[in-house]
């Protein structure tokens, strides 16, 4: 006999019940963007390897050991996007899209590293992304953040924590690289291996070690402000003038350097304490050198990405949404001339009122067998139709939660009386 396919480790299947949780999060965000003057962009999901060797960096864990990468049948070096800004910022520069001046664009979607699997953490996992290019002041830095602030705020997310800091331009950071590869090397004997090996690549990634006595090395080391040049301090502090000003709590964590060698200037993390060690939800900063780094015109940015999983993970344990996927109507259907007028008179009341959600019973069964079933759908109202309905020219309409008389309603008043109760437009009528 043979044994059933399991999934690949860490990728997971999205199922039924949990589409509806995922369907909130994708419309309130792009109701969201619209509100904001976002446009939804969509890059590959395969690109070329150097893309992401050139941008990410080489000495980040993503390249070094979690990009799933591979030499395709034409010695093409392919790899599976591990994040999304890199992808968009190579779509703006190849579409020519640069010549607009400034943009502002959003994707969601796919990406894949090859992490360890944990609760919150997969291989293949899906996120949010914002991106805006051709803007150099802190003005954008603050309509990025409250972007993301407002779209946990419409979830429902309060429990959700700013943090905030500034990387300074390269310049600036080769200072500090400088003071920390003096510190660090002080230090050597007692970092981890990994630590050691990234000392003399990118000291700054060390900042980002989890090992418990790196962690305590780290405590110690010199802060980057103290090494921060003016026209980044500037920016900085106005940037928290305007969260100030918007009302946003903020804490600047001079520990903040993110994961990617592209970004410059403003990091930011939503952090909460819901999930366990996975506690960002969202991240994100400037990458002013990206699109000049990736052969186009100098040009600044800055963008961020939300994990979807996450926060459905964080809607879940809010018990959101509710029964959002369940059926208005389920249809009951008795006999064989019932089941032919069923079928014609649920096309029309779908044809009426569109957003009407109609399920009709499949597989015959008895009137009991079949209300069973209407109250197992979630359906709120059930249409009865049988032969004393045909022979009375009306279905039979009855509330399934409320437990009153089951009334009569002519079939070519269904649309309307249905769109009555549950609220519904009618299609291109005008009706309410």
């Amino acid at each position: 006999m043979s044994t059933s396919i399991e999934p690949l480790r860490g990728v997971h299947d999205i199922l039924p019940s949990q589409i509806a949780t995922w369907q909130l999060l994708e419309s309130t965000t792009r109701e969201v963007f619209a509100a904001y003057g976002y446009e939804e962009m969509r890059v590959p999901i395969i690109e070329q390897t150097s893309l992401f060797k050139r941008s990410i960096g080489d000495f980040t864990d993503i390249v070094e050991k979690e990009m799933f990468s591979f030499v395709d049948q034409g010695e093409d070096h392919i790899t599976l996007r591990p994040e999304a800004t890199a992808g968009i910022a190579r779509a703006v520069i190849s579409n020519g899209l640069l010549r607009a001046g400034r943009l502002k664009l959003w994707c969601m979607g796919a990406m894949f590293r090859r992490e360890r699997p944990q609760a919150g953490r997969y291989r293949q996992f899906h996120q949010i992304d914002a991106e805006a290019f051709g803007f150099a002041g802190p003005d954008i830095d603050a309509e990025m953040i409250l972007l993301s602030a407002r779209l946990l705020k419409r979830l429902g997310l309060s429990g959700t924590k700013l943090h905030l800091n500034s990387l300074g331009t390269p310049e600036s950071r080769a200072v500090y690289r400088e003071r920390l590869l003096e510190y660090f090397t002080a230090h050597e004997s007692r970092l981890d291996e990994d630590s050691r090996r990234r000392l003399h690549g990118n000291p700054l990634r060390i900042l980002d070690s989890k090992h418990p006595e790196t962690q305590h090395i780290v405590a110690g080391a010199p802060h980057l402000g103290e090494s921060l040049d003016p026209q980044s301090r500037d920016h900085f502090e106005a940037l928290c003038g305007h969260l100030r000003a918007a009302g946003i709590e903020y804490h600047v964590d001079h520990r903040l350097v993110r994961g990617l060698d592209y970004y410059t200037r403003t990091v930011f993390e939503w952090i909460t304490d819901s999930l366990g060690a996975q506690s960002t939800v969202c991240a994100g900063g400037r990458y002013d050198g990206l699109v000049a780094q990736l052969g186009g015109a100098a040009t600044p940015g800055i963008g961020w990405a939300m994990g979807q999983e996450r926060i459905v993970m964080l809607l879940e344990k809010l018990g959101r949404p509710a029964d959002a996927d369940s059926p208005h109507v389920y249809l009951i259907m008795s006999g064989e001339r019932a089941e032919k007028m069923g079928f014609e008179l649920a096309e029309r009341l779908r044809d009426e009122r569109p957003a009407l959600k109609l399920l009709c019973n499949m597989g015959g069964g008895n009137f009991k067998a079949q209300f069973k079933r209407a109250d197992k759908s979630g359906a709120k109202y059930a249409l009865v139709l049988g032969d004393d309905e045909l022979g009375r020219g009306a279905a039979g309409l009855k509330d399934l939660r409320d437990g009153r008389t089951q009334e009569d309603c002519p079939f070519e008043r269904l649309g309307e009386r249905l769109g009555v109760l549950l609220g519904l437009d009618a299609a291109n009528t005008g009706k309410s």
